[in-house]
C-alpha cells in the first residue's frame, strides 16, 4: 500500500469514520437507556394506540439500566397501574406495549370483560365519540366502546361481542416482582391472560405520547391530528 493511499485512509478514518462511529455509539446507547420510540403493528392497544403510530418511550421512568441490557444500576420508582408499560415477553422476548393492570399483591378477576381489582369492580362510562371516529367504520359498528376506571385513572377501551375472546379468569394474585399487563382492545390481544405475568426487570420503560402516525389501510397517509399527542 503506497503512503498516499495509506494517508487518503488516515484521513478518511479520522474525518469521516470515526465522528461517524462515536454518533452512532451515543445515540444507541441514548436509545437504550434514555429514550427511544416504539412503531406499533398490532391493534392489540386499540383504541388509544392505532396501527401505524410511532410511540416514545421513556426508560427513565422507572429505573436506569446498562446500555444494552436489563442490568438496573439505580431504581427510582415502579410501574403504576393504568400506565403504558413496553415490556420484553415473557414467552418469546418480543417488545411488546401493553397497560398495567395489576401490581404485585393484587387479587384480578375479569367477569365477562369487566375488570376487578382487589374485590373492587372498574366502572365504565360513556367514551367521547372523537376517539370512537379515529377507527374504522367497520370496527365503530362492530365494537363495544367504554371509559373504564381503576384506581382513579381512566382509560378507553373496546371489545368485539360478536367474536370468541378470553373475555373471563381469575381470580388470580400477581406475585412478588410481577406484573399483570393487558392490551386496551381486550378481545384482540395477546397479553398477560395467555403468557402470564411480566417480571419487574422485562419491563422497559413507559410509553407517554404518539410522536408521528400514518395509516396503513389508507397508503401511509399522515395522520396529522395525532401527532405529539399524550397518551392516555
Amino acid at each position: 500500500m503506497s503512503a498516499t493511499t495509506k494517508s487518503r485512509l488516515r484521513v478518511f478514518w479520522h474525518e469521516w469514520m470515526k465522528p461517524l462511529l462515536v454518533a452512532v455509539i451515543v445515540l444507541g446507547t441514548f436509545r437504550s437507556a434514555v429514550a427511544d420510540w416504539n412503531d406499533v403493528p398490532t391493534g392489540s392497544m386499540k383504541p388509544s394506540i392505532l396501527e401505524g403510530d410511532r410511540i416514545l418511550v421513556n426508560k427513565l421512568a422507572y429505573d436506569l439500566k446498562v446500555p444494552f441490557t436489563t442490568w438496573q444500576i439505580r431504581k427510582w420508582g415502579e410501574p403504576s397501574r393504568g400506565d403504558i408499560a413496553v415490556f420484553f415477553s415473557p414467552a418469546d422476548g418480543r417488545r411488546l406495549v401493553k397497560r398495567v393492570i395489576g401490581l404485585p399483591g393484587d387479587f384480578l378477576e375479569l367477569k365477562d370483560n369487566e375488570l376487578w381489582v382487589n374485590g373492587v369492580p372498574a366502572t365504565y362510562g360513556r367514551l367521547e365519540p372523537e376517539i370512537v371516529q379515529q377507527l374504522d367504520g367497520d370496527q365503530q359498528t362492530f365494537f363495544h366502546f367504554a371509559r373504564e376506571e381503576m384506581s382513579g385513572k381512566t382509560h378507553p377501551v373496546m371489545m368485539a361481542p360478536l367474536g370468541s375472546a378470553y373475555r373471563s379468569f381469575g381470580p388470580v394474585q400477581v406475585p412478588e416482582g410481577g406484573y399483570f399487563m393487558m392490551g386496551d382492545n381486550r378481545d384482540d390481544s395477546l397479553d398477560s391472560r395467555w403468557f402470564g405475568f411480566v417480571d419487574r426487570r422485562l419491563v422497559v420503560g413507559r410509553a407517554t405520547a404518539v410522536v408521528v402516525s400514518v395509516n396503513p389501510h389508507d397508503h401511509y397517509a399522515p395522520r396529522w391530528h395525532r401527532f405529539f399527542t399524550s397518551l392516555p
